[in-house]
């Protein structure tokens, strides 16, 4: 990208601001989504390259276009200052254009604005839609934990955790170390929601800021955690959620369970040696069981690690190593945890994401319920399309 230049002064304007009546402008911004394609000229036929997609400053996102881009330097998460750029109205709401005209160049996150809670709108956790920036929400930390992550090369922090109000709950993935602890009651600012696995995830980086309060109203971390297990067709008609409880039987495990391969870096499933993301690598061992269970309402799938699959199946991972040496067919492993599982009923709690091939939770917790082994088997049966004679 271009570094910035000396330019004819323009106002600075935040995004909420925009309106074609001031008109260039410049702007600090973040890419939160990018697309470039080429389109072809009405005059000659020839190409031109064409960049398009929203920005994003923590008042509000707007929808930019950008001609002739250059070819590197430009991704999702970039912050950029632009002097010089266009706004137009397209369908009642202000947009950007860069031109020939506009200088564009790397800008800092501290650059962009900061947000005062108190200007923006306020919003409820249902609300909540992927790219919504620019708003406020009063809420109550559910869960809160730090996890390590691969960010390109670098080793970084995030914190994740579950927020809700009394309209429902919401994941929270935040970059920043805002002390959060279970139980408090907080109002958010300056954060942005994405989507994650076809759910809302609300995102907080530096730019945010975190008030408590008192939240009276909001609810007791524990009505979520212990709430009643829901159909699972109603899960399917919701989508799944960011917490989600549901109890059925264990009908059958999904390829690949039992022993799977992972890279050492990003923990993503490696096939033939080959992680998607860091290529060739030296996969490491794990156990997993891809559960499906059904309520006699529908059915769904259960991603269990190997925690909950050591616990539940009574199979370790070094049992499984020591019987891969024996017999060096994983699948028998698989068809083992089948065995061990098929028939329980089990309680799961945790988030759903729906997709083209239905519901897939990622469990929280996973415990057995006892149930009448005879009433079960007949059940069992009944729902595998079979019936006791």
């Amino acid at each position: 990208m271009a570094s910035r230049e000396s330019a004819p002064s323009v106002p600075e304007v935040r995004l909420k601001d925009l309106s074609p009546a001031v008109s260039p402008i410049e702007l600090v911004a973040r890419i939160v989504t990018f697309d470039r394609r080429e389109v072809t000229r009405r005059a000659d036929g020839s190409r031109r390259p064409l960049a398009s997609g929203l920005l994003s400053d923590g008042t509000a996102s707007v929808r930019f276009t950008w001609w002739d881009p250059p070819r590197e330097g430009l991704e999702r998460g970039t912050v950029v200052r632009a002097v010089g750029a266009e706004v137009r109205e397209f369908r009642g709401r202000p947009e950007v254009t860069f031109t020939w005209r506009t200088r564009v160049g790397p800008a800092s996150p501290a650059e962009l604005p900061r947000v005062d809670g108190e200007e923006v709108p306020f919003r409820t956790v249902r609300e909540l839609v992927a790219p919504l920036e620019g708003f406020r929400l009063e809420a109550r930390v559910v869960r809160v934990a730090p996890r390590s992550v691969t960010v390109g090369e670098e080793r970084r922090v995030v914190h994740e955790g579950l927020l809700a109000d009394r309209t429902g709950a919401v994941a929270l993935s935040s970059w920043s170390d805002f002390g959060l602890v279970a139980g408090e009651a907080v109002r958010v600012a300056g954060g942005y929601v994405r989507t994650f696995r076809g759910r809302p995830q609300l995102v907080l980086d530096e730019r945010a800021t975190v008030v408590r309060i008192e939240g009276t109203d909001l609810p007791d971390p524990t009505e979520l955690l212990r709430a009643p297990p829901r159909s699972i067709a109603r899960v399917e008609d919701e989508g799944g959620g960011a917490a989600v409880a549901v109890e059925g039987l264990v009908v059958g495990l999904l390829p690949p369970s039992g022993l799977v391969y992972r890279c050492p870096t990003c923990q993503r499933s490696v096939k033939n040696g080959l992680c998607r993301v860091h290529g060739q690598v030296d996969g490491q061992l794990d156990l997993r069981a891809r559960i499906v269970l059904d309520d006699g309402t529908g059915s769904l799938t259960v991603n269990a690690g190997r925690a909950d699959t050591e616990r539940l199946g009574g199979l370790t991972l070094d049992d499984a190593r020591r019987r891969l040496r024996d017999q060096p067919d994983p699948s028998l492993i698989a068809e083992e945890l089948l065995e061990r599982l098929l028939g329980r009923r089990l309680r799961v709690r945790g988030s759903g994401t729906r997709d083209d091939f239905g519901v897939t939770i990622t469990p929280e917790s996973i415990e057995p319920v006892e149930v009448d082994l005879d009433s079960t088997a007949e059940e069992l049966a009944t729902r595998l399309g079979g019936g006791r004679s």
